[in-house]
């Protein structure tokens, strides 16, 4: 299976590349006035607006460097109703790729309520990788801010 693999701050991570739909470089983002905390903005995604995360902010509490190897990252993210929503997600470095098997990855034994989305680890020559959860990456809260349920249209 082939990771597409970022950094935050000093550390590694990895995320399945089929969850993935494309990279894009950093952009120009329509802010966002009151958003929450780790909402970078939106993005005009072939014409549909998408609210993205800024994956620094959220894990570290700092924005993403401007880098040329800074992306945005637009994922599917599941909803509890069994479909899935464009997602853009701001990470550093991802300028590379990783093919292991997702056994590869081992169990940290390690639960963060706050980092719920970090998932197993894998060693490589340099270190060690953490295998990040799309499903996991929003708190509730925030899944609600920015994928609220659908309502009917008041006439």
């Amino acid at each position: 299976m082939l990771f597409l693999l970022f950094q935050l701050g000093a550390d590694r991570y990895a995320l399945p590349a089929a969850e993935v739909a494309e990279v894009l470089p950093l952009v120009a983002l329509k802010g966002v006035p009151g958003a929450p905390a780790g909402v970078a903005g939106l993005i005009d995604y072939r014409g549909t607006a998408v609210p993205v995360i800024d994956l620094c902010a959220l894990a570290l509490g700092r924005a993403a460097a401007r880098r040329v190897s800074t992306r945005v990252l637009m994922v599917r993210h599941p909803l509890a109703r069994g479909d899935g929503r464009l997602l853009g997600v701001i990470v550093e470095r991802a300028t590379e790729t990783l093919a292991r098997a997702p056994g590869d990855f081992q169990a940290t034994g390690l639960a963060g309520e706050g980092a719920r989305y970090l998932g197993p680890v894998v060693h490589d020559p340099r270190g060690l990788i953490q295998r990040v959860e799309i499903g996991a990456l929003l708190t509730p809260a925030l899944r609600a801010a920015l994928f609220p349920p659908e309502t009917e249209a008041v006439r």
